[in-house]
């Protein structure tokens, strides 16, 4: 069996630096966005999301508020309407992902 060859130092670890990886781009904008225009931009590539967001929050806050004046039966009715809302949101999430992936394999 041969004997290995002399082993060559790599460059030394960075840790304030995101790894170097062949082939992987770490961000994929070239400009850095704020949290505004990220909202913004999600926002018109799926507005279902957060209309089921503002949804679910707005039937748990009032079927909340219903309970605090004792409508046992409106929070329920509430509580059931604030699920239905997040499987609304879930499926456009869902259907979001779908979407997306199909645009990038054209």
């Amino acid at each position: 069996m041969a004997a290995p060859g002399p082993v060559t130092p790599e460059a030394p670890f960075e840790p304030s630096q995101p790894p170097v990886i062949e082939g992987f781009s770490p961000t994929v904008y070239s400009t850095s966005e704020s949290f505004k225009d990220k909202f913004i931009r999600k926002t018109r590539e799926n507005p279902m999301v957060p209309i089921g967001c503002l949804g679910t929050a707005a039937a748990l806050t009032y079927g909340l508020f219903c309970f605090h004046r004792g409508q046992s039966h409106r929070s329920q009715l509430m509580m059931r309407t604030r699920i239905a809302a997040q499987g609304f949101t879930v499926v456009a999430i869902l259907a979001g992902l779908a979407v997306s992936s199909m645009r990038s394999r054209s």
